[in-house]
Formats: structure tokens, sequence, C-alpha cells
């Protein structure tokens, strides 16, 4: 090979080599910090080409984009005295990058301190709160509130926090059985009281019921003694106007309905033949229809 093609070659890898100690790039979604012999001298935020001097200063790459980080689960306890395993996790960004590597170096360190500074404001706002208020009612208010100091105890690590959130709040298996048996009778209770209202409300039903029925009978027996009564009257005046109109008739039907009633054809009777309840059987004169002593058979 030529030996100007060497040189070429050579003086083209010299330039390659000086312009990547003497230049760096910053992408979009990157932040830096230059250290000159491990002491930070600058800090790059805008994305592009910078320049350092060779083998004197190094760059450091921290992510601009919105992070996250998951806590491992962590038992709490609550204001009622109920512990709770609380399963979170953190969005957040760095903001302050040489800040950030002078108080915690890396990710790894980052998250360390956050899970300390997430931990310690939920455990504080936890012991304020019930089980119920954390579980439903105040759960939403509660996690704004653990952002807030999350993110100004954040701050100083050049970190903003910009949400945390429970992916997981449950009771221990231990605690469990005892809630659930807690639960239940609970739920008995309110069914025998619900029971014993049915009963109540059933029995004042059947007492108003009976009380109606018993006063609707008396009525109705009421009315039909009124009835009765002036039917009886009605009839005693016709059987009183038809005897006024006829009394020998009257006496002769009366009489004949009483021999039906009273000489049927299996019965006997024995009596005088002058008895005055015979004295339709008699013959016409007034003799009596037999002097033998026959007995009269109707």
């Amino acid at each position: 090979m030529d030996k100007r093609w060497i040189v070429v070659i050579a003086v083209v890898g010299v330039l390659l080599a000086v312009w990547n100690l003497a230049f760096f790039t910053v992408p979009v979604w990157m932040q830096a910090v230059v250290l000159q012999l491990g002491e930070p001298v600058r800090t790059v935020r805008e994305p592009g080409l910078y320049m350092k001097i060779p083998f004197i200063q190094t760059v450091l790459y921290f992510d601009k984009r919105l992070l996250e980080y998951e806590a491992s689960p962590k038992e709490l306890l609550t204001r009622d005295k109920q512990q709770l395993v609380v399963d979170n996790y953190t969005r957040w960004k760095i903001v302050d990058p040489l800040k950030f590597y002078q108080a915690v170096r890396d990710e790894g360190g980052a998250q360390s301190r956050l899970d300390d500074i997430v931990y310690s404001n939920l455990r504080e706002n936890f012991g304020r709160q019930t089980l119920l208020e954390i579980v439903s009612t105040r759960r939403a208010g509660l996690m704004e509130e653990v952002t807030k100091k999350s993110d100004s105890k954040a701050r100083d690590y050049g970190i903003e926090v910009v949400d945390v959130r429970i992916k997981r709040a449950d009771l221990p298996e231990k605690n469990e059985q005892n809630v659930f048996n807690r639960m239940r009778t609970e739920r008995e209770r309110l069914a025998k009281k619900y029971r014993a209202e049915g009963d109540e409300e059933a029995r004042k039903i059947t007492s108003g019921s009976e009380k109606e029925v018993r006063v609707l009978m008396a009525e109705a027996k009421r009315e039909s003694e009124v009835t009765r009564g002036r039917g009886d009257a009605e009839a005693v005046a016709i059987y009183a106007d038809a005897y006024g109109r006829d009394v020998e008739f009257f006496t002769l039907v009366r009489t004949l309905d009483a021999y039906r009633k009273a000489l049927p054809d299996t019965t006997s009777v024995i009596m005088s033949p002058e008895a005055e309840f015979l004295r339709f059987l008699k013959g016409t004169g007034g003799a009596p229809a037999s002097s033998s002593g026959a007995e009269p058979r109707g």
C-alpha cells in the first residue's frame, strides 16, 4: 500500500479519536454533567453537540424522561390499629442533574432514597387515618398529600416526585380471618335485627287484620239480628192480620201443620177423644170419629 494512504488513514484515525475525545452529544431525552478529574464543572440540559477537554473531562448522562419506581410491599399501621400490606409505586424525574449526582450518584441510589421518603410519608399519613378512610373515602386525597410531601423532601436530591399511588392495600393473612369473622358477626346481628323488626311488623299487621275481622263480624251479626228481628216482626204482623181475617181457617191450617209434625206415620199417640187437639179429626156435629178408643194416626 502507498505510504501516502497510510498517512491519510492515520490522520483520519487521529481526527476521529480527537473528535470522540473532545466532543460529545446530548440527546433530546438526556441531560449531562461534565466532570473534571472527578469533580463536576458543568451541567448540560439542552440537546446538541458540546466540547470537553480530552483525557481530563468525562461526561455522565442522566435521563430527562419520567421514571417509575415500584416499592416492595410493606406493613403499615392505621389509626384504628389495623395492619395493612401496602404495595405502592412512584413516578419521578431528575430535575437537577448536578444535585442529583452529588446526592445519590445514580438511579439506584435515587430509588433507595425515594423508598425511604415515600414509605415514611405513607406511614405518617396512614397512622392518622382509619382503615375505611384509606381504602375508600379519603384515598385520593391521602395520596395527593403523600405526593406533595414526598416531592418537597426529594427536591434536596434533585428529584421531582410527580405521583405516588397505591397498587394494593390488603390485610395480612393472619388478620383476614379475624376480619371475616367480625364481618360475619356483624351481618348476623343485622339479620337478627331485621328479622325481629319483620316479626314485630307481621304481628302488628295480623293484630290489625284480626281486629278488623272481629269488627266486621260484629257489624254483620248486628245487621243480621236487626234484619231477622224485622222479618220476625213482619211475619208476626202477617200472621196476625191473616188470623184476624179468618180465625177458623187460620186455626185449621195451624192445627193441620201440627198434625203433620206431631203425628208421623211411624208414631203412635194415645190421647182422649175429647182432647182439643183432635177436634178437627172428629166427625161432623162434633161427634168423635171413633169411640172405641182406637189409636188415631196422622
